[in-house]
């Protein structure tokens, strides 16, 4: 526990750093959002409709943009090697890795929700449904982005490959993410439901994510 520990501090620190990676996340789904209402124009309650859908996106793509970075340094400076050779299972290294970065590159994305909410005339119950989903799903894409990150560390155009492989894997969280959020906004169908489901996706990468990356990463450094 305590080199999983240091593991995630480490991890936390890298990706504060400038150019670490996460404020860039943060700072394209605050371009993305802001360049939304340009594109819809100036209908306020067509907007309000789409806002839910389009913070979903938005945190989607973010995250996506950062994921390259989960195993690609470490991959680089020699340091990938020591923690697939390290005592410590590599399932459990791979999982404090995909926690670390969501620390530092998703859960900024969750607190930012309110605040660029306003941008699209959402009122504060729209506005913390967003992000009470996004809480619960952004998980799921930070685990399910690993296992896409593992198998294109190794490869050239890694980055490619990741965004093939990933944005499938990603619809079924964005499809319950913005359900659960429109329900809560507008109804008719109850909040429960959708989240409930969008939850059990977190839990499901949250276990299948570190076994498929650590296999991924095993058979790619052989």
């Amino acid at each position: 526990m305590t080199a999983l520990g240091a593991l995630i501090r480490r991890d936390i620190k890298i990706a504060l750093r400038i150019g670490g990676g996460a404020l860039i996340g943060v700072l394209f789904f605050f371009t993305v959002v802001v360049l939304m209402p340009f594109a819809v124009g100036p209908d306020l309650a067509l907007l309000t409709r789409l806002g839910p859908a389009i913070l979903w996106l938005g945190a989607l793509l973010s995250s996506l943009l950062t994921l390259d970075r989960l195993f690609t340094a470490d991959h680089d400076d020699g340091s990938l090697d020591l923690i697939v050779m390290s005592r410590t299972p590599l399932e459990l290294a791979c999982a404090a890795k995909a926690l670390a970065h969501w620390l530092a590159a998703g859960l900024p994305l969750v607190i930012a929700t309110p605040v660029l909410g306003l941008l699209l005339n959402l009122d504060a119950t729209a506005t913390g449904a967003v992000a009470l989903t996004l809480l619960a799903g952004t998980p799921a894409l930070t685990f399910i982005g690993m296992i896409g990150a593992a198998l294109a560390v190794t490869m050239h155009r890694g980055g490619l490959l990741l965004a093939v492989l990933v944005l499938p894997l990603s619809i079924p969280v964005l499809i319950f993410g913005v359900a659960a959020s429109q329900a809560a906004i507008v109804g008719p169908l109850p909040f429960g439901a959708p989240f409930s489901i969008l939850c059990a996706l977190s839990l499901v990468s949250f276990v299948i994510g570190p076994f498929a990356a650590a296999t991924s990463l095993r058979n790619g450094l052989d």
